[in-house]
């Protein structure tokens, strides 16, 4: 499992289309598994599990980002699982983080540019 966790000032509906965008593009067998979007009061959450190939660990890997917006705030956290073949313990975690920083990549070009 790897974890990035971070807050930016955005407008929630460009940075949630930017995301999917990155995400997507940056890897050949990425897929939008599925998605779940929520308002409660004035706070916009949306949950979208990605799937990718792990070329390194030979298996799929997943990655869960949401993102929880309130006012021009965007708080993004984002969870890989799924990247060891061992039985018991996790012996391989390198197509994790090599999916969540297709993430975290596309998270800093995003700031370095607004």
């Amino acid at each position: 499992m790897a974890k990035f966790e971070k807050t930016i000032v955005a407008d929630f509906d460009e940075f949630a289309r930017y995301i999917e965008n990155e995400v997507m593009s940056r890897s050949m067998s990425a897929t939008l598994e599925d998605r779940y979007e929520k308002v409660i009061n004035d706070v916009r959450i949306q949950v979208s599990a990605y799937e990718r190939y792990s070329y390194a660990g030979g298996n799929r890997v997943s990655m869960n980002v949401t993102l929880m917006g309130h006012d021009r705030y965007v708080d993004i956290v984002a969870i890989t699982t799924g990247g060891s073949q061992a039985v018991f313990w996790k012996v391989n975690t390198w197509g994790e983080t090599a999916f969540l920083e297709t993430l975290v990549d596309g998270v800093d070009a995003y700031i370095a540019n607004h």
